[in-house]
């Protein structure tokens, strides 16, 4: 079957993880994605993690080209291939791309279609536009690391890229409403996409509740000021269990299910932030039950009880969990080096047009020579450009 974004050519540009990733996700329903590297000086994440296995995932249904975009000859090599492209997807301080002569100008007049999405740590401008953007940075300066971590602690980081993957998945997007507006004017347009600005997104409505409240969320570790119980539980066996209460109908089945009933009678008990207030004493009552009985006992009864619980996972139960497996949510991919390895799925499944992983991420440059040969160069022209560093 086709997928959704077949017929759709995205030149990736960029380095690292917010980029990247955004080409991974449109690679993952069909695109035609090339993955533009230095040619002596790969994209970092290629080392990234034991093994470099980051890169298998990262760079997964993405051809390889090497290209010095510093080199003129590099230049018009990337402009023959913008005629042909619908997305570049880059995250160079803004004006790199402008010092190279690779303005969004020249590239539309290549491709007026052309769609550029520019992924930066604080944006195409503003005072600190031409400052280097990392995940981390996003996740210190949008208020998550403020709002997360135990009371009186540290503010606390995530050990992930948490605001590159979401800013990965704004790119997404962004890029495909771009696509979407071109259908109508004929023409593409710039996507100017920061790192800070999704994960501020998805932290909810605390920019609103300063400006009318004047309130600065604290740090509550697991806790919720919204509702309670909600926290992580220790089960005897000494595996844990996740437990929320967004809902008050499961917030009573809880109670009821732990053996305290009378605490649902309580007049504070009937929204979630009279809960929040007693949560020491319902933390207390359902931790207590949850330490008597084994992960397993724990979980079938609050199954049976209808209320919401999760195990504690690591990767070794995601590998292993019966629903992730019938989703086919960790899926096995061949790598020609590495045989048969295992990495997450498409992000959803799509009835008529599913995602599908092709290969897992390509050795540097080892589709320069099938990528260039399209555009008509021979054999002999290769390897002057090679002899010049621009291969």
């Amino acid at each position: 079957m086709e997928g959704a974004l077949d017929g759709i050519r995205v030149l990736d540009l960029a380095t690292l993880f917010a980029g990247p990733m955004a080409a991974m996700l449109l690679g993952d329903f069909g695109a035609d994605v090339i993955k533009v590297e230095h040619p002596t000086r790969p994209d970092p994440s290629r080392g990234h993690g034991p093994g470099g296995l980051w890169w298998k995932m990262l760079a997964r249904n993405k051809r390889a080209l090497t290209l010095n975009l510093s080199t003129p000859e590099g230049q018009d090599l990337l402009l023959r291939l913008v005629a042909d492209a619908d997305v570049v997807i880059e995250n160079f301080r803004p004006g790199t791309l402008e010092r190279w002569n690779l303005s969004y100008e020249r590239l539309s007049a290549a491709n007026p279609g052309l769609v550029l999405a520019r992924v930066t740590g604080f944006g195409q401008f503003g005072p600190y536009a031409r400052r280097p953007g990392f995940g981390t940075l996003a996740e210190a300066m949008s208020g998550f690391a403020a709002m997360t971590g135990e009371p009186g602690g540290p503010p606390t980081l995530p050990p992930f890229g948490l605001a590159d993957g979401i800013c990965a998945l704004a790119t997404a997007y962004a890029v495909m409403a771009a696509l979407r507006a071109r259908e109508a004017s004929g023409t593409g347009q710039v996507v100017d996409m920061s790192i800070v600005e999704p994960i501020l997104t998805v932290l909810g409505a605390q920019p609103t509740i300063y400006d009318q409240l004047g309130v600065v969320p604290p740090r509550t570790g697991n806790r919720s000021v919204n509702n309670a119980p909600r926290n992580t539980y220790r089960c005897a066996d000494g595996s844990w269990v996740a437990v929320s209460t967004s809902a008050q109908s499961i917030a009573e089945r809880v109670m009821r299910l732990v053996g305290r009933p009378e605490l649902v009678d309580r007049p504070w008990f009937a929204t979630g932030a009279g809960r929040a207030e007693h949560a020491e004493e319902l933390d207390a009552a359902v931790a207590a039950w949850v330490g008597e009985r084994t992960r397993d006992e724990v979980l079938t009864a609050f199954e049976k009880a209808e209320a919401a619980v999760a195990p504690v996972y690591d990767v070794r139960d995601v590998m292993a969990d019966p629903q992730l497996t019938a989703l086919d949510a960790i899926t096995t991919v061949t790598d020609p080096g590495l045989g048969p390895i295992r990495m997450q799925n498409v992000m959803f499944r799509l009835s008529a047009t599913p995602g599908h992983i092709n290969w897992p991420g390509r050795p540097h440059g080892s589709d320069t020579t099938a990528i260039l040969t399209t555009l008509g160069l021979t054999p002999a022209d290769l390897e002057a450009l090679r002899a010049k560093g621009v291969i």
